[in-house]
């Protein structure tokens, strides 16, 4: 069953989550609706590819009106494809919210058990992660590009619980747009490195397509380190929403070569 759902033209909602707490909002926000302009049309949502300051603080805005929950609570961060997690109190309000100069430096993942903070990230092709412990009150958010998924940032993740006392088995995840199989295609050099990091699992992810040209398949090797860690296959939800082949909702990095906007992921708990 397809985990998302078109809110509006701006975003997307994780169906269930927001059902089980009115509190709890998760989502993922298309390439429409905002006041950005030329490639970036018009939604854009990242500082640092180029795009008007002030358009992205409007988008923002905008989003922030449609979710009711202000963006001083946002926190966001500088990304570099690394396994880094940091964990958020709210203390750490605001950082990266308006401003990418004061963003968590090296990080793609967040975690939180605290009330009123949004946890945010931006994508146009990598893998977001949505993690849940509706017993244990925890949630975070990941970015998994093809860096961040053979080094093991779901992993990361779930270690990340597991340090906060919330085993494994208690995680419910969401696994969200990002480029398909069919339209990411890479090298032997990445084909190794998924093969180390699933050295003990006979399924593949990847199909050749041909010499040293591979089809990778980012969602399901996601699904199943997430497995590997102890995540009950039956908590795992994947969506069928291509960053690619879905031109009218999303911008994509690859098929934009380069040139292109970027989705926010977003999950928080608004105060009560």
């Amino acid at each position: 069953m397809e985990p998302f759902f078109l809110e509006n033209k701006e975003y997307f909602l994780i169906k269930g989550w927001s059902e089980k707490t009115n509190s709890l909002v998760a989502g993922f926000t298309t390439k429409n609706g905002g006041y950005s302009s030329t490639t970036y049309s018009s939604f854009n949502f990242g500082f640092h590819v180029g795009d008007e300051a002030d358009a992205v603080c409007k988008n923002r805005e905008v989003l922030s009106e449609h979710i009711e929950f202000p963006t001083d609570s946002w926190v966001g961060a500088q990304q570099t494809h690394d396994i880094k997690i940091k964990k958020i109190t709210q203390q750490d309000k605001g950082a990266g919210a308006i401003s990418y100069d004061d963003a968590f430096k090296g990080i793609d993942g967040f975690f939180t058990r605290a009330d009123g903070v949004l946890l945010t990230l931006c994508f146009a092709d990598c893998v977001p992660l949505y993690f849940y412990a509706p017993e244990h009150h925890a949630i975070g958010i990941a970015h998994a590009g093809w860096k961040g998924s053979v080094n093991g940032i779901a992993a990361e993740m779930v270690q990340t619980f597991e340090e906060e006392g919330i085993p494994a088995c208690d995680l419910s995840v969401v696994i969200g747009p990002s480029i398909c199989e069919n339209c990411y295609i890479v090298d032997g050099r990445v084909i190794e490195l998924v093969n180390k990091r699933l050295e003990n699992v006979e399924q593949k992810t990847y199909n050749l397509v041909k010499e040293n040209q591979y089809k990778l398949d980012l969602k399901e090797l996601n699904r199943i380190i997430l497995t590997n860690t102890g995540v009950k296959n039956e908590h795992i939800s994947i969506t069928k929403y291509c960053t690619s082949c879905h031109s009218q909702h999303f911008y994509s990095h690859r098929r934009d070569n380069g040139s292109t906007g970027r989705m926010m992921s977003f999950i928080g708990w608004k105060e009560e």
